[in-house]
């Protein structure tokens, strides 16, 4: 009974962290919920206190969010810098993906292997069925799978996201090349991009607009926007723009090569992955495939060979 309330209580804590972190990137990291709120209040008429506007909001905003929040200031310090520092690294490379910072992220890790790796232990506690050695193989992969999952799912959303970032930048800078060559500034050219696409690309187009208007400077933009995102081509990219600005070659040009380079590399990558697929087919076709043709093929001979009584 002790088992499955703990085992309850970790199922729960996980499916709330997934609900609030889709709910939150759905609407958006940067909207204050409690103003959002108040805003409402505010246009229906309805006089309340601020106390009734914060225990309107949904139970994630008010107990759930603040609570993962608390663990990772504490968290923050006993955690080293250099570790907080990678983990926001690959954060922002992910995108963000979640609603938290990178020390919450640290110590999710350690509270999750703690939670499975515990929920091993209650599980085998008396036990007689299995051997000490099996014990002890799962108690250890219910530590390292817990410590290891979030950084798994994290390189995943690294992978997908700089995947998707690839697949639309021909397209992008082919529209962006357009828009210079009628007549639009690099900036508007930008913005036009930013709003055809909702996109992980448009996104950093749109984030490093919002940061030149508020007075960066454009080649720092680009530069930040080149790390964030941490793509090579991307980094190519950007270098491309920056010199046609100190040498002064005309920005059409350089668009549209840069346009036909990245159509080219990511022609190269396509081609690369087709010629992966054949090795990755080798473990379904091994395990599922041929053990399926060699009983279709082989039970009628046994059948056979079992009716005649040899």
């Amino acid at each position: 009974m002790g088992l499955l309330i703990f085992g309850g209580v970790v199922l729960i804590v996980a499916v709330a962290v997934i609900v609030v972190s889709l709910r939150r990137n759905a609407r958006g990291a940067e909207d204050d919920p409690l103003q959002a709120r108040l805003a409402e209040f505010i246009q229906r008429g309805d006089v309340t206190s601020l106390e009734e506007i914060e225990l309107s909001q949904p139970f994630s905003e008010r107990v759930i969010i603040p609570t993962i929040n608390r663990i990772g200031e504490l968290s923050a310090r006993f955690t080293p810098q250099k570790a907080i520092q990678d983990t926001a690294r690959k954060m922002e490379l992910a995108g963000n993906p979640w609603p938290i910072d990178a020390a919450t992220f640290l110590a999710i890790r350690f509270i999750l292997a703690v939670a499975l790796g515990g929920l091993m232990i209650w599980s085998f506690l008396g036990s007689a069925t299995w051997s000490t050695t099996d014990k002890t193989m799962f108690i250890v992969g219910g530590f390292v799978g817990g410590f290891w999952l979030p950084q798994i799912m994290l390189t995943s959303r690294i992978t997908r996201r700089q995947k998707n970032i690839r697949k639309a930048m021909p397209d992008a800078l082919d529209l962006l090349t357009i828009c210079v060559e009628a007549g639009l500034g690099f900036d508007a050219a930008l913005s036009k991009v930013a709003e055809k696409w909702e996109t992980d690309l448009s996104m950093a187009f749109a984030r490093t607009i919002r940061e030149v208007q508020l007075g960066k400077v454009r080649r720092e933009a680009l530069k930040d926007m080149s790390d964030r995102l941490g793509l090579p081509e991307m980094t190519s990219f950007v270098a491309a723009i920056i010199q046609s600005e100190q040498l002064g070659v005309s920005m059409a040009k350089i668009l549209r090569i840069q346009s036909e380079q990245m159509r080219m590399k990511r022609r190269q990558y396509a081609e690369e992955e087709a010629h992966k697929a054949p090795i990755k087919m080798l473990i379904p076709m091994a395990l599922l495939i041929f053990p399926s043709i060699m009983i279709i093929i082989l039970t009628p001979a046994v059948i056979s060979i079992m009716g005649s009584g040899i």
